[in-house]
């Protein structure tokens, strides 16, 4: 049996009555134990995207991802979905390849699937996002970016570029390479940046250079090695784990030792930073409970609650081998 339609033959009740069975509505305990009994029988599973869809309000989350191939991303969605499982809402998942278009076309495809709300891990915010999610009329949530018109949860990205820089520098370093991102992402391009140079601040006798690459770890290897043509700094500051690892990269195909040669650091705390050697330091951010709660006040907006602005998810300082004394 495929559909309520047989499920009501069977039970000589009609489709609407199932339906609302199905739906959690008033039918009488005869009439609940016969369709129950059929379903059991005939191992009827529902359709309950297809239920959503004809509903008014449905169960189901859009999600936007910048990318799939991200620990951070897989890291928030598991917290996401540990979340909405508990509360009976399903995920719906676009991934945007970090392209605007995307992201834009994704937002007005969920609005036409109805949608309960939408999470949106966006590396940048525009007038043409905002403006579809306006059209949209649907609950938004933004995470790891801030924004004064939407609701987010963001990760304390300039208090780990403070405490990053506080800790460099306490190493003795003052030749200091920061290889960072683009500002078009103002949380990794911009608030990481400002909160190390907060920590500069307190310091006169330093050499600070800027460089910039892209988020993956070919295109650090790249930028590192664009870098060291150029310079030879004591410590290299990554925006990410995934830039540091390719700074890993072409330290060793260039047979520079670290941390005796050149001292790294990175953002991030992927798992897979301290399996490296010497293990990285870096700065941990919380990815799994910072997708818990944007799920968590997400699912308070559909309810009509209250909730504040911005919410932010804590950060901390892992200090491991790949930092020397200078």
């Amino acid at each position: 049996m495929k559909t309520i339609i047989d499920i009501a033959q069977a039970a000589g009740v009609a489709k609407s009555t199932v339906s609302r069975y199905l739906n959690g509505g008033s039918v009488s305990e005869e009439t609940k134990e016969k369709i129950e009994r059929i379903i059991k029988q005939h191992q009827y599973v529902p359709n309950t995207f297809a239920r959503s869809l004809k509903a008014k309000k449905t169960s189901i989350i859009g999600i936007i991802v910048p990318r799939l191939d991200s620990f951070a991303v897989s890291q928030m969605l598991m917290g996401i979905d540990d979340t909405l499982r508990q509360e009976q809402y399903q995920m719906l998942l676009a991934n945007a390849n970090q392209e605007t278009t995307r992201e834009i076309e994704a937002i007005y495809e969920f609005s036409r699937q109805k949608i309960s709300g939408l999470l949106f891990m966006a590396a940048q915010i525009t007038d043409e996002h905002r403006q579809a999610i306006a059209k949209c009329n649907i609950p938004v949530v933004l995470i790891g970016q801030d924004d004064k018109q939407l609701h987010s949860v963001i990760h304390d990205d300039r208090q780990a570029g403070y405490l990053l820089g506080k800790y460099v520098l306490s190493k003795g370093h003052r030749q200091i390479a920061y290889l960072g991102v683009t500002e078009q992402d103002d949380a990794v391009g911009i608030q990481r940046k400002l909160g190390f140079q907060q920590a500069l601040q307190e310091y006169t006798d330093y050499d600070i250079r800027y460089y910039e690459s892209g988020f993956r770890m070919d295109q650090a290897v790249i930028a590192a090695h664009h870098l060291l043509d150029q310079w030879t700094p004591s410590i290299v500051v990554a925006a990410t784990d995934n830039i540091a690892i390719g700074v890993f990269k072409a330290a060793l195909s260039r047979q520079i030792d670290i941390p005796t040669d050149l001292s790294v650091t990175g953002f991030g705390g992927y798992d897979i930073t301290e399996l490296m050697h010497p293990a990285l330091t870096t700065v941990k951010f919380h990815y799994k409970e910072a997708g818990q709660l944007a799920a968590t006040n997400l699912i308070q907006m559909i309810q009509g609650q209250s909730v504040q602005n911005t919410s932010i998810s804590t950060c901390e300082l892992l200090v491991r081998e790949s930092v020397d004394n200078r």
